[in-house]
């Protein structure tokens, strides 16, 4: 329903193709693209993958596709990625590769029938992914009968010849060719004008071209293009259902149901309303755009954390806010965009071209009255009318300052930016994938005025310009606890954000590199920030926020509870406090495993899955994969099956009674796990099946859910393939992936 929701917000020929979903297996928890996966176990991610692409590309029978979805990025990639244009996974057992990494694209294309895949950055076992004839040929075309379109991301075919790349090809013509021959069929990216230079050397024939373009001919006839738009009825969506009241129930509801309780210390959660005092703090507080997440849209409102609390209180309370510290350093960003006055009023005037020069008439012009936060992600114009690609904007204003002293001028951008004071350039920076981020301090005297130029021009990828100036100003936990000295409670909300991990990024912090992690501790202020709030005796709250695992080992002993709230986009502010004062009862379930510390991981590039993720992972888990608090006591009563011994290619159906043992309603998520008898190699458990069920307080309910044929699929080491073998397995059903919470029960499959 999301993903029905999300496409019908996406404007007929902003584009017809969404490069969506990530089902990239999320095994290790540094990776900055992590938060665009379903998590780190095969059989969820094809789950939720399979239903993002069904609401996509719209129902099966329809004589026209809603629009094309793209499975991304086949196949072994999931960091790092300061090193992804160069980067060879390497020496990875076959196991893995048809166990772990290749099931979720395999559901998509035989089960959903995605339309487009995308090839990956990297090399997978020496060869250009975009290049690799075992992946793309092999695999995906003649194992699993793919007959749609394959798409490079953008720039991989260059980096195959590129100084910083691959190196496998020593130039464009012969990159191309041969990633044409492979079966990529479209790039993103500028080296397939070589591709007449390649038939011109006898590298191609105009008839391997011809069966690409075929294929792109075909998805846009699938697509409607070539027929009347009155006969292909996507065409009719009105614009009213963007950002319409359905929608932001919907948006609700996702982020309900994604809150995970962690922590509950001696039922600190929920909180009552009528806490005479409560101080909300932390650098995630008051942080819409955190809350996003990234690859996002621009919601017309979005409730933070901080305005979710006071809304729930209902000014009933006094409420303190205290932002405390940043995400990882240690100085305070305080705002002085409303000294800038332009010519037009307030803020700075704006214009844009819809051209990359800034020539002509500009085609808009607005009022920027808040700090800038424009990014094209999500079809999401800078203005009305300005192009999503090929536009350049210009911004002026002056600045007045009210007191002597630094200004710091913080932009992240990608594209080109130039910022010009006082008619001189004072500095530039060019992002052509994925944004950077540029500062310039400035003295300023009060009574003084400033003039401040930003020009912007498009490069490529998704533009995005942020911009904010203030000053700085270190960080003084003892005061800022001082002030909150009379709350009774502490919400904390903290974390990391998506200015921190993501893709191929500009960032170079502590614990932070290039948009992956370097550590998976919380940063190290916000520890300190915590352990003085407990030092001075308050009851902390944490709300984390985050797309990744965060260790929290000494957090869960100085927090009465943890909350994992996520990036819970527009609504999120409002779900947290619904969490925290029980106007909801979560029942998130972790879809990764968090770690006690970063000891307990393999080396990042070593894509040998031994030691990895709940399935193959010999120690302790901080939380396990699959894990969450409810307010509500459940009780798991005895499984049974309907069949102890079945042949090959027969299903069965497990059937366990529970029952809500509390005065709440609450839902539970019924989870089952799949092992195999006598093999030491294979994974100690692995999801098949979870089911979400509601059940009213003092009931219960017999949950069956449903073991087909196909998931008892295993795999054989002598055949080198998976598939449904003979042998004793054991079912595992609870509420987590640890085993405290399973119980076992006996398959033999004849």
């Amino acid at each position: 329903n999301r993903q029905s929701t999300i496409q019908d917000s996406y404007k007929r020929y902003q584009g017809l193709t969404m490069w969506t979903p990530t089902v990239n297996i999320f095994r290790d928890p540094r990776w900055g693209r992590g938060i665009e996966t379903y998590g780190e176990d095969p059989y969820l991610t094809s789950v939720m993958g399979v239903s993002v692409v069904k609401g996509l590309q719209g129902p099966g029978d329809s004589k026209y596709d809603k629009l094309h979805a793209c499975a991304k990025h086949f196949a072994v990639h999931s960091g790092p990625e300061w090193n992804r244009h160069s980067f060879n996974a390497e020496k990875i057992p076959l196991r893995d590769l048809y166990e772990t990494y290749l099931p979720p694209f395999k559901a998509l294309v035989k089960e959903a029938g995605v339309k487009e895949v995308m090839c990956a950055y990297n090399r997978y076992e020496g060869e250009p992914c975009c290049g690799n004839r075992q992946l793309l040929m092999e695999i995906l075309r003649k194992e699993w009968g793919f007959n749609g379109i394959v798409v490079s991301d953008c720039g991989a075919i260059a980096d195959f010849y590129n100084e910083k790349g691959h190196q496998t090809h020593p130039d464009a013509a012969t990159a191309s060719s041969d990633a044409v021959l492979a079966g990529t069929d479209l790039e993103c990216g500028s080296s397939y004008k070589s591709l007449i230079e390649s038939v011109r050397q006898g590298l191609i024939r105009e008839e391997d071209i011809d069966v690409s373009i075929t294929r792109l001919m075909k998805a846009r006839f699938e697509l409607g293009e070539m027929d009347d738009h009155s006969d292909v009825p996507w065409t009719k969506i009105p614009y009213s259902v963007v950002a319409s009241s359905s929608h932001d129930s919907l948006a609700l509801e996702v982020a309900r149901k994604s809150m995970t309780l962690l922590l509950n210390k001696n039922k600190a959660l929920p909180l009552k309303k009528n806490i005479k005092k409560i101080a909300v703090m932390g650098p995630n507080a008051n942080d819409s755009v955190m809350q996003w997440g990234n690859y996002n849209g621009t919601p017309k409102r979005t409730i933070t954390i901080l305005e979710g609390i006071r809304n729930a209180l209902e000014n009933r309370n006094e409420l303190i806010y205290e932002k405390g510290c940043g995400l990882v350093e240690r100085t305070l960003f305080k705002s002085t965009f409303s000294n800038c006055i332009s010519d037009n009023g307030p803020g700075f005037s704006a214009q844009y071209w819809n051209n990359p020069e800034q020539a002509g008439e500009p085609v808009a012009s607005d009022q920027i009255t808040t700090p800038f936060n424009f990014i094209t992600t999500g079809a999401t114009v800078f203005a009305p009318g300005v192009n999503l690609t090929d536009f350049s904007s210009q911004y002026k204003s002056t600045f007045l300052p009210d007191e002597d002293g630094e200004i710091e001028l913080d932009f992240y951008a990608c594209g080109e930016v130039n910022l010009i004071i006082n008619g001189v350039k004072a500095k530039g920076i060019r992002a052509n994938h994925g944004a950077r981020r540029m500062s310039h301090t400035m003295s300023v005297e009060r009574g003084m005025s400033y003039d401040i130029q930003i020009d912007f021009r498009y490069t490529m990828g998704d533009a995005q310009l942020n911009f904010d100036l203030g000053y700085k100003e270190n960080i003084n936990i003892g005061k800022s606890i001082e002030r909150i000295k009379d709350a009774e409670i502490v919400i904390f909300a903290g974390g990391i954000s998506p200015a921190l991990e993501g893709e191929e990024m500009g960032v170079n912090l502590p614990g932070f590199n290039r948009g992956d992690r370097t550590e998976i501790e919380l940063p190290e202020v916000q520890r300190e920030f915590i352990q003085a709030l407990r030092d001075a005796g308050k009851k902390v709250i944490f709300v984390n926020c985050s797309g990744s695992p965060i260790a929290m080992e000494t957090e869960v002993k100085n927090c009465e509870a943890i909350l994992q709230a996520w990036y819970p986009g527009q609504s999120g502010g409002t779900a947290v406090a619904e969490v925290i004062f029980g106007d909801y009862n979560p029942a998130g379930r972790l879809p990764v495993t968090f770690y006690k510390n970063i000891t307990q991981l393999p080396d990042f590039e070593n894509y040998h899955m031994k030691g990895r993720t709940y399935r193959y992972m010999t120690e302790e888990p901080l939380f396990p994969f699959g894990y969450g608090l409810s307010y509500s006591s459940f009780q798991y009563g005895t499984p049974t099956i309907d069949k102890a011994s079945i042949k090959v290619g027969e299903a069965i159906t497990v059937t366990v009674p529970l029952s809500n043992l509390s005065k709440i309603d609450g839902d539970e998520v019924v989870q089952a796990y799949l092992r195999k008898e006598n093999d030491s190699e294979g994974p100690a458990k692995t999801l098949r099946a979870f089911k979400r069920v509601y059940i009213p307080k003092g009931e219960t309910k017999l949950v069956n859910i449903l073991f087909s044929a196909e998931q008892f699929e295993w795999w054989n080491s002598t055949a080198a393939r998976m598939e449904i073998q003979p042998g004793n397995y054991e079912i595992l059903v609870g509420s987590s992936s640890h085993s405290r919470d399973l119980q076992k029960l006996n398959v033999i499959i004849q």
